[in-house]
């Protein structure tokens, strides 16, 4: 009775998914697509954007010397919580912006007490160019491989030309990208479900 009981409880709680934007601009288009996303996952997952342009570089003097910056303290108690981190990201020079890059470092520490270990991701790199930033999204599954980050890997998320598929209501105008991104956030929740820690 008591299983059941949990399980029930657990089916109606929606998970709760911390989302990483890569690009700070304040018209970026991977923060649009990040806002999608939350709205074509309605009540099945719970997003919510954490902020990474305010953390200073990280040092790890400053953790070793227990002074570590209060955005740094603030960073890690917030994401801690959350079920399972989604990235959202465009391609700087083939790889991540160094935001995110520094993010996934300051999350990762102090040794030992990475917010990031055995949380389930997602990753979706969005570009006005051609190849929808690749390179960022594999750079990217690198690191979270070994943050111990089990990454979905089907279906894979790479939106090129982004420019021509947002109207300048920052909403999709492309009903087939919009079918595919729904398609993406029911397999991320089922993944979720799957590899989320007990």
């Amino acid at each position: 009775m008591s299983i059941q009981a949990s399980g029930t409880q657990a089916a109606s709680t929606p998970a709760s998914v911390a989302v990483f934007v890569g690009s700070l601009r304040k018209e970026s288009f991977n923060r649009k697509i990040a806002d999608i996303l939350a709205e074509l996952a309605g009540d099945s997952l719970r997003f919510e954007q954490i902020e990474i342009g305010n953390l200073p570089h990280y040092n790890q003097d400053l953790d070793d010397e227990g002074t570590p910056p209060a955005q740094w303290t603030a960073f890690r108690e917030k994401v801690a919580p959350f079920d399972a981190v989604l990235f959202v990201t465009p391609e700087y020079n083939r790889s991540v912006p160094a935001v995110l890059k520094n993010a996934l470092d300051v999350g990762s520490r102090p040794y030992g007490k990475s917010v990031w270990d055995g949380k389930p991701g997602a990753v979706v790199s969005v570009s006005p160019g051609a190849i929808g930033g690749f390179g960022a999204n594999h750079h990217l599954r690198q690191a979270l491989v070994f943050l111990n980050v089990p990454t979905l890997q089907q279906p894979e998320a790479y939106l090129g030309g982004v420019s021509k598929l947002l109207g300048d209501d920052g909403k999709l105008q492309n009903e087939g990208t919009k079918e595919f991104l729904g398609k993406f956030v029911k397999a991320f929740a089922d993944w979720i479900a799957s590899n989320k820690k007990s």
